[in-house]
């Protein structure tokens, strides 16, 4: 499958390697770093030390969607990210994606210097997020919900986990295609934690290889998420072990980016399944 990201001045191959996206939350509740970067003056500091970690994306947020979270207006989201995301802009070469599903939101973001869009709604919630990365021309990366953060957890049932999945990924990347976002600029995310059980997110990380038949890049995010600490008895500020082997078992199972929190450790982990996948340490 032909994994190469081009557009605008940047050129990357997912292919090649194992790719690492941070996670920069510029909120107060997110479940993870909730109010650790609210400031804007913070949140620059940590967007550029992740980019000296090794962070080939910057996936920056400005609206918790931790399970049972309720959605902030367009203008405090945008409040948030904006300024970070000029600043950024101007400080690192790494891409900068914007997290939302709102419309507004992501053209705002672009023109303040994101160049990628992260909607985990799969275009479902907001229309007009496919048409600004369309207009745009840069990539969108489609994840898989059931339901909204405010009511994903609330007893999830599928008639069957990956196939369901999979088809609601089937139809996000067309319904991207229709807007006209080219279809070598989509990317794909099973979602993990988003609508699933605990068993459920285990059985997607085992069985991985099921959606590269989607002819996709498959972005997987499990960073410090709740089943984490189910396995092994740990607070949030306490699973970057358990993270970093799920880490590893995507990687080595062909996820081509892991989106996380720790970015220096992730680099690392993927960096040596690489090197045993691939048989290179380049």
């Amino acid at each position: 499958m032909a994994a190469l990201l081009e557009w605008g001045s940047y050129r990357l191959d997912l292919e090649k390697r194992t790719h690492v996206m941070g996670v920069l939350n510029v909120t107060p509740d997110s479940f993870s770093d909730g109010g650790l970067f609210l400031e804007s003056e913070k949140a620059i500091e940590h967007g550029i030390a992740m980019a000296e970690e090794g962070a080939d994306f910057i996936d920056i947020g400005g609206e918790s969607t931790r399970p049972f979270s309720r959605s902030v207006s367009s203008d405090e989201e945008m409040e948030r990210v904006v300024p970070v995301i000029e600043a950024l802009a101007r400080e690192i070469r790494a891409p900068l994606s914007i997290d939302t599903w709102k419309g507004v939101v992501a053209r705002e973001a672009l023109k303040a210097g994101a160049s990628m869009i992260n909607d985990i709604s799969a275009l479902r919630l907001d229309p007009d997020v496919s048409f600004a990365a369309a207009e745009s021309g840069v990539p969108v990366i489609l994840m898989h919900m059931k339901g909204t953060p405010e009511n994903m957890q609330k007893n999830p049932v599928y008639d069957d986990l990956i196939g369901d999945i999979k088809g609601f990924l089937e139809d996000a990347v067309e319904r991207a295609m229709e807007a006209g976002i080219r279809e070598d600029l989509i990317l794909i995310d099973p979602g993990i934690g988003f609508g699933k059980t605990f068993d459920h997110n285990l059985q997607i990380i085992r069985q991985l290889p099921s959606f590269l038949s989607l002819g996709r890049p498959l972005l997987i995010g499990t960073s410090n998420k709740a089943f984490i600490g189910e396995i092994l008895g740990k607070k949030v500020n306490e699973r970057m072990t358990g993270t970093m082997a799920t880490v590893a078992i995507a990687a080595m199972h062909g996820a081509h980016v892991v989106r996380v929190h720790n970015v220096k450790e992730a680099v690392e982990t993927v960096r040596m399944v690489d090197a045993i996948k691939r048989g290179s340490v380049k």
